[in-house]
């Protein structure tokens, strides 16, 4: 376990430079969760990657027996433009996050949504998130076999109306809408796209 999370982190400071600051968060019957933020100066962004949800498989939740090797890794990456808002009270809300699949026996994977209860951060017209494709900003961390790779998936803030609509219409959807209407998904002060 500490071998793999090593490995995590030495491929997150590959993608993102060198993390200047940390927080570990630790729920009753999980395992630690840190978040890492990383600051982009010359972009603007601040990037918060967990460390420790890779730590085991996700277990289906059909399964009888969650396999203690094989299954599907992650760990969860979101941006946001930096100085606009106080998103580095978004570490608790990320940590939960990351620890779903521990605590609810979830598979987090593209395409699924993932709320919070509250907003992600003070003021934040955020409280879920959509899960993205990852491969873009961290590649796979390809594993010794039998294990999966550990995929680093981007995080997505939702308003509450966003969610709702992909609901019903899915996450595709709702992503082609963002792309067509040029949404920044980056901006922490951003207001839901228009849905009509």
């Amino acid at each position: 376990m500490e071998e793999i999370l090593a490995l995590v982190e030495a491929r997150l400071r590959t993608a993102l430079g060198e993390p200047d600051a940390r927080a570990a968060v630790t729920f009753l019957g999980t395992d630690r969760i840190e978040v890492l933020r990383f600051v982009d100066a010359a972009a603007g962004f601040v990037r918060y990657a967990t460390l420790g949800m890779s730590a085991r498989p996700m277990a289906d939740p059909t399964a009888v027996l969650a396999d203690p090797v094989k299954g599907p890794r992650a760990e969860l990456v979101l941006s946001v433009r930096g100085g606009l808002a106080d998103t580095d009270k978004l570490l608790r809300p990320l940590a939960v996050l990351a620890a779903t699949p521990q605590v609810e026996g979830v598979v987090v994977a593209p395409g699924a949504s993932l709320d919070v209860g509250e907003p992600l951060w003070p003021g934040a017209p955020f409280s879920s998130v959509l899960v993205a494709e990852p491969g873009g900003l961290v590649g796979d961390l390809e594993l010794d076999e039998p294990l999966d790779p550990v995929r680093f998936l981007p995080l997505l803030p939702m308003t509450a109306n966003e969610a709702a609509w992909k609901r019903v219409h899915g996450a595709q959807a709702l992503e082609e809408r963002w792309l067509a209407r040029g949404t920044d998904l980056r901006d922490p002060l951003r207001v839901s796209v228009a849905l009509d």
